[in-house]
């Protein structure tokens, strides 16, 4: 019987109290991986996942939690840059301490907790890196315009870090999902007039019909985490029941 997949890698996840950032540090503990789940306020996580509680905002915060992350589990491997917040509204709706806010955490959360991994991804012979971007990057969604600007950022990042880091043996790749049940979306649906309609609005917007689950993100997740994608960098990985590349009918025979 062979090893686990992720047998003898040590691999942090960033927002991964909840979740598609629990989801895939399941996963990943599941499929052999040793796993800490940073976030800026942790809930209790089952065993085998360890916690380190830091703000991605803060860089001294975070280079201490990546430090006591790699020591709790022998070394690391992988990155997973999963931690985010969201925003709506046009350009209008939101000041510039929002915008300076978000981009803090969604951008520079990134650069600053791969930054802190980067010595210990050097060491390693599965290095790789995957940040949780958004089909907003590519797709214009209505009042996302802060969001979107964000995860834009992301995806241009994303590629930018696989071409710098490739001859360091370390992969650079970021999931595209679409809107996801998640509880940032259950919370942006618990606050809308019409919780039933809103819900019903986000998933007729994906050609699937339906949310995506954290679970389907983080199975994408982990296949450009592990070993036998060692040949995937750079790329952009869609999980949006078909927003992105997809144009369906409005109605059948139309």
């Amino acid at each position: 019987m062979r090893d686990p997949e992720f047998a003898g890698l040590g691999a942090l996840v960033t927002g991964g109290a909840s979740g598609i950032g629990l989801a895939t540090a399941r996963l990943l503990a599941a499929r052999g991986a040793r796993v800490a789940c940073l976030d800026l306020d942790p809930a209790p996580l089952e065993a085998p996942l360890e916690q380190v509680r830091a703000d991605v905002g803060d860089d001294a915060a975070v280079r201490a939690a990546v430090g006591e992350a790699a020591r709790r589990l022998g070394g690391l491997d992988i990155v997973v840059n999963n931690a985010g917040v969201g925003a709506v509204g046009t350009i209008e709706a939101n000041s510039d301490h929002d915008w300076h806010r978000v981009f803090d955490v969604n951008v520079l959360g990134i650069v600053r907790v791969t930054r802190a991994a980067l010595p210990l991804l050097r060491a390693s012979d599965n290095a790789v890196v995957v940040n949780t971007c958004s089909v907003a990057a590519s797709v214009g969604l209505p009042n996302r315009a802060l969001y979107s600007a964000t995860k834009g950022a992301v995806q241009a990042l994303t590629l930018a870090m696989a071409a710098d880091h490739l001859a360091e043996g370390i992969r650079v790749c970021c999931v595209n999902p679409g809107t996801a049940d998640t509880p940032w979306v259950r919370r942006l649906l618990a606050a809308a007039p019409d919780p039933q309609a809103e819900l019903q609005a986000l998933a007729a917007r994906q050609p699937s019909g339906r949310l995506v689950a954290a679970e389907e993100v983080a199975a994408a997740i982990a296949y450009l985490a592990s070993p036998l994608a060692g040949a995937t960098t750079g790329t952009v990985l869609a999980v949006d029941g078909g927003m992105h590349g997809l144009r369906l009918p409005a109605s059948p025979g139309s």
